[in-house]
């Protein structure tokens, strides 16, 4: 009974969620192409899907320790679908950037990536969000075994990772990157017990 009274508050959830995240990309791409996002339009909508991953992946660290918090398992079941959309968004922000910025300048792109270390490190973090939600499915969940969490590991280093791209590539104001900054580090510090075990099993494993 307890499953079935929660169907219909999941579908409703994940509704929102499919709802506000389409709706949004939609929105920012509308204002970007009708001019309506300030005197560096282009600037404004790569860096608002940026953000809008950025904000997702927090997101979906967040709904461990608030699920504890609040006691509601359900919550659990959104994490996943928020993963899926914080790769999502981060994909139109490299799209952005390759289609306004670069005009499909695909060379000038690859020298970008190899030349600007921020950019270097935004396409790292974006190959650790492809590479889960390529596995984020059940059946590679069942296929990866043990390797599987192994690999989900890494979202710990490419949460890091994105917000350190975030600040190289604002600069010149700081104030909101170290607002980030602080949140991944106590999402990271909730964390503090699991990276314990990790560290226990990995050398234990190297002393075999």
């Amino acid at each position: 009974m307890r499953i079935l009274s929660t169907q219909p508050r999941l579908l409703a959830l994940k509704s929102f969620t499919h709802l506000a995240c389409l709706l949004t990309a939609v929105g920012a791409f509308y204002l970007g192409i009708t001019d309506q996002l300030g005197g560096d339009p282009v600037k404004a909508i790569i860096h608002f899907y940026g953000k809008a991953s950025l904000n997702l992946l927090i997101l979906t660290l967040c709904v461990t320790p608030l699920s504890r918090w609040r006691r509601e398992p359900l919550w659990l079941r959104l994490r996943r679908l928020l993963g899926l959309y914080a790769f999502f968004f981060a994909s139109l922000h490299i799209l952005s950037f390759l289609w306004f910025d670069l005009q499909l300048a695909f060379a000038l792109f690859i020298s970008e990536v190899i030349q600007r270390p921020y950019i270097t490190l935004g396409m790292a973090a974006y190959l650790v969000l492809l590479a889960l939600t390529i596995t984020s499915t059940k059946s590679m969940q069942r296929r990866l075994g043990k390797r599987w969490q192994l690999l989900h590991n890494w979202v710990y280093l490419g949460l890091p990772a994105i917000v350190v791209h975030y600040y190289w590539s604002v600069k010149a104001y700081i104030g909101e990157p170290l607002i980030y900054f602080a949140i991944v580090f106590i999402l990271l510090w909730l964390r503090r017990d699991k990276f314990k075990r990790m560290w226990r099993q990995r050398l234990s494993s190297s002393m075999k």
